[in-house]
């Protein structure tokens, strides 16, 4: 999978904390990271709203598969992330959170917390979540337990037409957001390198080329 890792700007002082204990999981699971903010304080300023519209492009661009992110509690950038309809966000605080989010819900972005409860031996905690995530050897979207695993498979499927059907179309949606949002949100070179490199949906990658133009 393609993966790509932004934080608020409020957590940015541990982009290379959290980044090394992604590539440390990746360097196992043979997934493809892109950092794409924030790495420090003067990187360009992205809030989690910035981050929701981030990992709605990039998913919507096919240009990942996957995103982590996060701010000081999770609570924003998760809540951001759901906005959109086409990111299905979970929450994880633990690993186990992250397992069973990807069990049972199967989405495509989870948000972390990066200052709640980010104290001794946080990265190790970290480092579980994404292995969970990357790692589990389990097959994604199969229920927990066993014995629930039908209805839950359900629920997610029902969940997920619920949210297209409530939705724009992904472009009029993204186009009716205040455009220096979406500027600002677009602004940092990793994340242009990422999308326009690997991007597969080119009316995506084209609007973004437009607004920053």
């Amino acid at each position: 999978m393609k993966i790509a890792l932004t934080m608020e700007n409020s957590q940015a002082a541990k982009n290379e904390i959290i980044l090394k204990e992604l590539e440390f999981v990746t360097a196992q699971s043979g997934d493809e990271i892109f950092n794409v903010g924030m790495c420090d304080a003067e990187d360009h300023h992205l809030t989690y709203i910035h981050l929701g519209i981030q990992a709605s492009i990039l998913l919507a661009a096919k240009a990942v598969d996957f995103v982590f992110t996060g701010c000081g509690t999770g609570q924003g950038a998760l809540m951001s992330c759901n906005a959109h309809a086409n990111v299905v966000c979970g929450y994880a605080l633990e690993p186990s959170d992250a397992f069973l989010f990807t069990q049972i819900n199967n989405g495509n972005a989870l948000s972390l917390a990066f200052a709640k409860n980010f104290g001794w031996a946080a990265e190790l905690n970290v480092r579980g979540i994404f292995e969970k995530v990357l790692m589990s050897g389990c097959e994604a979207g199969q229920g927990y337990p066993v014995e629930r695993a039908l209805p839950q498979q359900q629920n997610a499927a029902i969940l997920n037409d619920v949210k297209q059907a409530v939705a724009k179309d992904y472009l009029e949606g993204l186009k009716a957001i205040d455009v220096e949002l979406v500027r600002t949100a677009c602004a940092g070179k990793r994340f242009q390198q990422c999308l326009f490199e690997n991007g597969q949906v080119g009316e995506v990658a084209d609007y973004v080329r437009t607004i920053l133009n």
